[in-house]
């Protein structure tokens, strides 16, 4: 939302998320009492980071399952599958930071730790660094303060990914051409997630087996090609969402069956109505 003002009002349970049309690479979202938030195993296009500040929740990355409390930074690479649930309906408080992974990568270069422009994705996937969590907090505070300018807004963000790529070693870089096929593959599902798509059709788009690709694919993303189908979608009902467009006319264009299709899906994979997220 232009000014950079919050896009949903602050209720017990609701999740509040924030954006800024002058400072388009970067989303954020907090929720004060997420007892009955329930999350179900999502991946995200953008690079995550947020801090837990009360309360405690699961954390899952990948194949690890851990318990975390407030002062807890979790850190998730694009496409990792994840997710953050509440214990036992406790109270559980949490911020998220998004970023643009092209912008990201740019800082990267920036900063003298890549020399191509690709994302070197992060080995740490959770921390408890006092700086950053106070940093990220501090983030969330200037982004969301509606006396904030774009310059103020702009510098902190850089500052505090600055000092996520300083504290935080990045993940030794894949060698050339590894799991291409696979990466075609999943690039062929976002490309084409707007409609029905057939196995043989992604598994010809990859040049592999639909037995190898069933078992690969899920390995190196953490989930079937259906669910990464299902998770394309919503991530381009978000982009959708975020231009103020009506919820029933993204639910057809994003290739779901209709709107109550788009709201269950959106619950499971962004715990919070298309509603909500649009603002």
């Amino acid at each position: 939302m232009a000014n950079g003002v919050s896009v949903a009002k602050n209720k017990p349970t609701a999740p509040s998320f924030w954006r800024d049309e002058a400072l388009p690479f970067i989303e954020a979202r907090s929720i004060e009492d997420g007892r009955s938030v329930c999350y179900g195993k999502h991946a995200h296009s953008t690079f995550s980071i947020g801090a837990v500040t009360g309360g405690e929740s699961t954390y899952l990355n990948g194949k690890a399952v851990e318990r975390i409390g407030r002062g807890a930074v979790v850190v998730i690479n694009p496409e990792q599958v994840h997710a953050c649930n509440p214990l036992d309906n406790r109270l559980w408080a949490y911020r998220m930071i998004y970023a643009d992974v092209t912008w990201l990568s740019e800082l990267q270069r920036d900063l003298g730790m890549r020399q191509s422009g690709d994302f070197h994705a992060f080995s740490t996937t959770l921390t408890t660094l006092p700086d950053l969590y106070h940093g990220l907090n501090h983030l969330y505070a200037v982004l969301s303060d509606a006396h904030s300018d774009t310059l103020q807004r702009h510098s902190s963000a850089i500052h505090f990914f600055s000092e996520v790529q300083r504290r935080l070693s990045p993940a030794p870089e894949l060698k050339a051409g590894e799991n291409r096929r696979l990466a075609r593959a999943a690039e062929y599902i976002k490309d084409n997630c707007q409609r029905s798509l057939l196995l043989d059709e992604i598994c010809t788009a990859a040049s592999l087996s639909a037995s190898y690709l069933i078992r690969a694919f899920k390995h190196r993303y953490g989930m079937t090609p259906h669910a990464y189908l299902m998770n394309s979608r919503i991530e381009y009902s978000r982009a959708q969402l975020r231009r103020g467009r009506a919820i029933a006319e993204v639910a057809a264009e994003a290739g779901f069956a209709d709107q109550a299709h788009l709201q269950r899906a959106f619950r499971k994979f962004v715990a919070a109505t298309p509603g909500q997220y649009r603002g």
